[in-house]
């Protein structure tokens, strides 16, 4: 099987079910910044592979797994409109929805690093150790494809799941970067409310 299909040479794809759009609808543009932000992902676990071992990373390697089968949930819930989805159903095909487990799941995670943590009193920085600030930046990459999901909500009916999915997920995503440099050792450097 060919990876090229020709069928978007003229700047159109296929939405599942059939309709074609422009690349740089706001549907694309959305689904495109979750491809993005799991691809950081993806750099983020090769990370681990250079670290010296530091207990408790396992279980949070296996959890950036899950977060980047969820965003392929996301992206195949964003790429399938709701009015398209009787006639996907009658063709017995399963479209996979963000659902609030997925949500609940995150606030639990979020409240049982948060628990591990000094508590801010103040902004910080955006760094710390390597995977620490790759994390952050997967945060700030997050909250742009929020910015796009809304962008679809104010056009389309959507799955709302999906957009207090995404915007959990950023906090995840900060706090997830905390807790790693806690455990790298990495302090966090704060914001004094002013520049030097």
């Amino acid at each position: 099987m060919k990876i090229y299909t020709k069928t978007g040479d003229k700047g159109t794809t296929s939405l599942f079910g059939a309709r074609r759009v422009d690349k740089n609808s706001a549907r694309i543009e959305a689904y495109g910044n979750v491809d993005e932000l799991n691809s950081l992902i993806g750099v983020i676990l090769a990370e681990f592979l250079g670290v010296r071992p530091l207990s408790g990373v396992e279980p949070l390697k296996k959890k950036l797994l899950r977060i980047q089968s969820e965003l392929f949930v996301l992206g195949a819930d964003l790429a399938t409109p709701q009015e398209l989805e009787s006639r996907v159903k009658s063709q017995r095909v399963k479209v996979p929805r963000i659902s609030p487990s997925y949500i609940k799941r995150l606030e639990e995670e979020i409240d049982s690093w948060s628990d591990k943590l000094p508590k801010l009193r103040n902004f910080i920085f955006p760094g710390g150790g390597k995977i620490g600030s790759k994390l952050h930046l997967v945060r700030s990459i997050t909250r742009r494809a929020e910015r796009s999901v809304v962008e679809i909500s104010k056009q389309e009916k959507i799955n709302q799941n999906a957009l207090v999915y995404i915007n959990r997920l950023s906090d995840w995503f900060f706090i997830l970067a905390r807790y790693i440099n806690k455990l790298e050792k990495a302090p966090e450097v704060t914001w004094s409310g002013r520049s030097k």
